[in-house]
């Protein structure tokens, strides 16, 4: 009898898989590494694939239909909008995620972006070489404490940034979910609310389509003039566009973002280059800790899904 087969699609530069390729061939598994996000490479590589593990390939409908015996998607990330999940569900495959791995990771880099943003340290960092060394930038950095920070996405991260927040900053603000635990030190406020008065805005929201271009001029223009974005969530939340007219027009002071529509960024972008918006590489989740537990995460849910039928962390329902 055939060894099941498991098929990685891709992975970031400097990913190993190795240890989760040890991990499915110890369970039983064929293991395959097709380095691709071409939809005809993986339909060739995945055919007889009853498992596929996903860095940031799209899988999407048309995919699913190429591959007959797929079973279970396991993603990379905590995050799940590459993949058409109402599709797998029909199909009757899984669709499982890490989980949140990278939280204490995540909020501290979000952290860190709020702090140089606030503290005008783009400027300062190119003082001496873009501009004299004792000039200052046109707006003083304003003091942390007199500041209010509004929250969107109380999730793990968002929690995890809350905990930073609330001990700097004057107010911590977060949207109200009925229901919801109480977060200590947030107080919930309607979403137009938290726009108004937000001076720092830090989103930590998954991609759908109600949060799909979220941020938008109109959202922008609620904000308090000389106020700041952080995203950290998806690049698709914030509309790229509308946020470099609102810096532009001093709407903004400033955004820091770890994360875009496009990844990696032309180096012609002009959010590169514009001298009040600071960028990450999408790097929000890297620490000495997190890549290999990623990647053993990852083969982990399928090792459970052919032990028990079900993948740790499935986000989906599946008939049996």
């Amino acid at each position: 009898m055939r060894a099941p087969l498991a098929v990685y699609t891709d992975l970031d530069d400097g990913d190993d898989p190795t240890p989760g390729m040890e991990l499915l061939r110890a369970n039983g598994f064929e293991v395959d590494y097709a380095q691709s996000r071409d939809p005809d490479v993986l339909a060739a590589a995945a055919r007889n694939a009853e498992a596929l593990l996903v860095g940031y390939a799209p899988v999407d409908d048309a995919l699913l239909e190429r591959l007959p015996k797929l079973r279970v998607i396991s993603l990379l990330s905590n995050g799940s909008d590459n993949v058409d999940v109402e599709a797998a569900s029909r199909r009757g495959v899984w669709v499982a995620t890490v989980g949140p791995v990278a939280s204490e990771e995540v909020a501290t880099h979000a952290w860190a972006l709020t702090l140089a943003l606030i503290r005008r340290l783009p400027f300062f960092m190119r003082s001496g070489v873009e501009h004299p060394w004792d000039a200052r930038p046109a707006e003083a950095p304003r003091r942390l404490s007199d500041l209010v920070v509004g929250i969107l996405g109380l999730g793990s991260i968002g929690r995890r940034y809350a905990e930073f927040a609330r001990g700097a900053a004057r107010r911590v603000v977060a949207v109200e979910r009925p229901g919801a635990a109480v977060v200590p030190g947030v107080d919930g406020v309607p979403y137009a609310e938290l726009l108004a008065v937000s001076d720092v805005l830090a989103v930590f929201l998954p991609l759908t389509d109600d949060t799909r271009g979220l941020l938008d001029a109109a959202a922008f223009a609620q904000m308090p003039r000389g106020s700041h974005v952080v995203n950290v969530s998806r690049g698709a939340v914030v509309d790229a566009d509308a946020l470099l007219a609102a810096v532009e027009s001093g709407q903004l002071a400033g955004a820091a973002l770890d994360v875009f529509t496009q990844e990696p960024l032309p180096a012609s972008h002009p959010l590169l280059a514009h001298p009040r918006v600071f960028t990450t590489p999408h790097v929000g989740f890297l620490s000495d800790k997190t890549d290999a537990e990623y990647v053993r995460r990852q083969a982990d849910a399928v090792v459970s899904w052919r032990t028990n039928g079900r993948p740790n962390r499935a986000i989906n329902e599946v008939r049996p």
